[in-house]
């Protein structure tokens, strides 16, 4: 029931601009409503949780350029969780890593900002075929983020 309202709601598709800039770039993936499990355990300011685990839906492409993914609660509104070229430098408090069953993401919270201890996670449940794994140039990738990315992804309000 609950991925239906999100559909008719619209909540989880790629908004049109994204999806333009995607679908220039040489598609490999594209999904859209996508089951997004979020999953934290520690504290940040605002917030303090021992196994906190939610529900949402966004979108996930990958590109010959890059690799996207969205998050969204509301219609017509969808944060980047990551919008990562290729050939970025391989570093940062957040890993991704892409696999037959989708992409997950982990982050390093206490390096995105020392306010906050514990982790978080993304996990993006899509099915991705070999033959587009095997296109891909990696299945690992690392990146930063700002703390308000973090505090974002936890639902807390951002004080800098």
């Amino acid at each position: 029931m609950a991925v239906f309202v999100r559909k008719l709601l619209r909540i989880g598709k790629l908004p049109g601009e994204l999806r333009a800039q995607v679908e220039s770039e040489g598609v490999l993936l594209l999904a859209e409503y996508v089951p997004v499990t979020r999953r934290f355990t520690g504290s940040i300011p605002g917030a303090r949780a021992t196994g906190s685990v939610a529900s949402y839906t966004g979108s996930l492409a990958l590109t010959d350029e890059r690799v996207l993914a969205t998050l969204s609660t509301v219609p017509k509104l969808a944060g980047r969780t990551i919008d990562q070229p290729w050939s970025a430098p391989q570093s940062g408090a957040v890993t991704a890593e892409i696999s037959d069953s989708g992409l997950k993401l982990d982050v390093d919270i206490a390096a995105v900002d020392p306010r906050c201890e514990g982790s978080l996670s993304l996990y993006y449940k899509q099915d991705i075929p070999g033959e587009v794994l095997e296109r891909l140039p990696a299945r690992t990738l690392a990146f930063d983020v700002p703390p308000e990315w973090v505090f974002r992804a936890v639902g807390v309000p951002y004080h800098p």
